[in-house]
């Protein structure tokens, strides 16, 4: 949205031209759009979920999904456009393939994390569908990557564009219409963590059960204690 301020000045104060009269002098601070004397500044919405709905659904902004291609593929917003701001890195050089390997052995086992990196044709793809003038609504899971795409977009002149605070995973289910195996707001759950609860909760269950027999029939659990195998 472009920020504008107004400020009311004489036109002998400003343009030093004697008169008696006032004038009012509009100024636009910011970034400069080349138009002299003239300065607009871009700035970036943040909205909830309910307030996104109304951008899509009554102002015409058009959902722009900057996640990468594994989140987008569980779940994503209905007729929304899919622009990723980080993409698979499939580079093979020494450097790049320990960096994958550490990667994959936790945040891509435990989280479920592709191993990525910055889309170099990022600002270009969205430019080849979307116009600067394009009400853009920019969407990721927590609301990071969509604040670092608006950056880059602003810096290419897009003036209108959006985000949604904390991303995706604050949607509530039938907010907006969705495609995929899972709710938008469960898309970037994947990997061990998504049975952590199921495992903690089975070893609570077995723990509960030891101490109850323990506590129960003491004289049985002495024997099996002793039926263990010492070091």
């Amino acid at each position: 949205m472009a920020g504008i301020t107004c400020y009311g000045l004489s036109s002998q104060s400003v343009l030093g031209l004697g008169s008696e009269s006032s004038k009012s002098l509009l100024v636009m601070k910011g970034k400069q759009r080349g138009i002299r004397g003239f300065q607009i500044k871009a700035q970036v919405e943040f909205v909830n979920a309910e307030e996104a709905k109304k951008l899509v659904g009554v102002e015409g902004y058009a959902v722009v999904d900057v996640r990468d291609k594994t989140q987008f593929e569980r779940a994503h917003i209905k007729n929304c456009y899919h622009v990723p701001l980080f993409i698979e890195n499939t580079d093979n050089d020494i450097g790049t393939i320990v960096k994958r390997q550490l990667h994959n052995n936790f945040a891509g086992l435990f989280f479920g994390l592709p191993f990525t990196k910055v889309n170099p044709e990022f600002v270009q793809s969205v430019k080849s569908q979307f116009s600067p003038q394009s009400k853009l609504l920019l969407v990721c899971q927590e609301g990071l990557r969509s604040a670092a795409a608006a950056e880059r977009l602003e810096r290419a002149g897009y003036d209108n564009i959006a985000c949604i605070t904390s991303g995706l995973q604050t949607i509530k289910p039938g907010t907006f219409d969705s495609v995929g195996s899972k709710e938008l707001q469960d898309a970037g759950k994947a990997g061990l963590v998504t049975i952590q609860g199921k495992i903690s909760a089975v070893l609570g269950t077995v723990l509960i059960c030891a101490l109850l027999f323990v506590t129960f029939f003491p004289d049985q659990a002495e024997q099996i204690l002793q039926m263990a195998p010492s070091s």
